[in-house]
């Protein structure tokens, strides 16, 4: 592998994991539904780790002032090395305006999903790269930023016909089929009278080759859920 992901954990995993890999990140952190600011900040962490912030929950008249306290405050006790605001709510004003200030005003690197990073110039976290577009395609339009990659174990369906193919996402499941090194995918085709079925999908061996080329390529980072990758 060519540099280490961090791997993001929930509280739970944190709590039974009996050695924290080299590099964490803290998932589920949200904007309260109750309260001002946010929940489920993290109490303790190893010094390095990035702190995640979802908006799973909406942001929901959440003050950015408060928010970018809180997570500033975090941030420097438990000397976190950044902050990801993995945003995929798209086109939501309010959480734009957060994503400008926080931004520019938390003491660690910020980083912001492809759907807010527009016009930014802080690092974007890009979505996984599909198993069928190469992974220097999928950076193209981020090559004068900052990448942080998002991990994933992703799985799809493309179907040729002559109407053209479509394309379907597919839960994880790994099978047995061959191995394509250029996309760092493994695939199996079927054919049929009418149509050809190709099924694509990554192991974990394919993100280490994944990782290695995001490493050349000039991505400073790799993040992905603990449970797929450990």
């Amino acid at each position: 592998m060519a540099f280490r992901p961090f791997l993001a954990m929930t509280a739970a995993e944190m709590r039974n994991c009996a050695a924290f890999p080299a590099k964490v990140s803290w998932m589920a952190c949200h904007f309260s539904p109750y309260g001002l600011g946010l929940s489920n900040l993290p109490q303790a962490l190893p010094p390095g780790s990035i702190l995640i912030l979802d908006d799973i929950t909406p942001l929901h008249g959440h003050k950015p002032e408060v928010i970018a306290v809180q997570l500033a405050q975090c941030v420097q006790a438990l000397q976190c090395a950044g902050v990801l605001l993995d945003f995929q709510r798209p086109d939501v004003e309010e959480t734009a305006i957060l994503v400008r200030f926080l931004a520019k005003s938390l003491p660690c690197p910020v980083a912001v999903s492809d759907l807010y990073a527009v016009g930014l110039t802080c690092p974007v976290f890009l979505s996984a790269p599909p198993c069928h577009v190469p992974l220097e395609e999928h950076m193209e339009p981020w090559q004068d930023r900052e990448i942080w990659l998002e991990m994933a174990l992703c799985k799809e369906v493309i179907t040729l016909s002559s109407s053209g193919p479509e394309i379907a996402p597919l839960p994880f499941r790994k099978e047995e089929g061959f191995a394509e090194e250029t996309l760092h995918c493994h695939y199996r085709v079927q054919t049929m009278e009418d149509c050809a079925i190709f099924t694509l999908w990554r192991t974990r061996e394919d993100l280490d080759a994944l990782l290695e080329e995001a490493e050349g390529l000039g991505i400073s980072s790799g993040i992905g859920l603990y449970q797929e990758l450990m």
